[in-house]
């Protein structure tokens, strides 16, 4: 028979293998739980990984894009300025001869036109005249009574212009003006004569 103190080492051996075992079932466990929060790790690193690089990417090509937006915007703002400054140029020309036009055959027909468009914009029967000092004397060798005959209307010669070339108008005792003179003309042409004007400033027009 086995003696108390083999049965209690036996005892003993037992609880130690059992201990045993059930420290390598713990241990293997862990190391598959290890590998499993591993996998877990790389595969959730990889994912940021991609993420962050596709924002990069995206961020990167948003900057791209915007800086050749900005490049092209910046050439065409260039492109604009450099044609704004030329026709004004042009336009600033056309402006410092644009008197020269009183000294034209034609300037009476231009005159006697000028008179019935401010009159009919002013929708005007009785109105007085300003006019510069060639305008002036046209309009007093008959131009401004003809005008007045054909209109039914009371019309008077007022001061004389010394900065601008053509006639100013004004009707209701000065409440209401009507600036024709050839200065205004073009300036009030300046949209409508643009496009043409830079058609020809850079050969597209002949």
């Amino acid at each position: 028979m086995n003696t108390l103190e083999e049965e209690i080492k036996s005892l003993e051996r037992a609880v130690l293998a059992e201990a045993r075992a059930e420290a390598e079932k713990i241990e293997e466990s862990a190391r598959e739980k290890s590998g499993v929060l591993r996998k877990q790790a790389q595969t959730q690193a990889e994912a940021e990984r991609k993420t962050i690089l596709d924002q990069a990417r995206q961020e990167a090509d948003r900057i791209r894009g915007q800086s050749l937006a900005t490049g092209q915007l910046k050439t065409r703002t260039l492109q604009l300025e450099s044609r704004e400054k030329l026709l004004s140029q042009v336009f600033e020309k056309v402006r410092q001869q644009v008197s020269d036009i009183s000294k034209s055959k034609d300037y009476e027909k231009i005159t006697t036109h000028m008179l019935r468009e401010a009159l009919s914009q002013l929708n005007a029967t009785t109105a007085v005249v300003h006019a510069d000092k060639v305008t002036m004397k046209i309009l007093k060798d008959g131009v401004i009574e003809n005008v007045a005959k054909d209109l039914k209307a009371e019309l008077s010669l007022g001061k004389t212009l010394d900065d601008r070339t053509g006639l100013v108008v004004e009707a209701s005792q000065g409440r209401v003006v009507y600036d024709n003179t050839l200065e205004t003309r073009l300036d009030r042409l300046k949209n409508s004569l643009r496009s043409t004007v830079f058609q020809i400033l850079s050969g597209e027009s002949k």
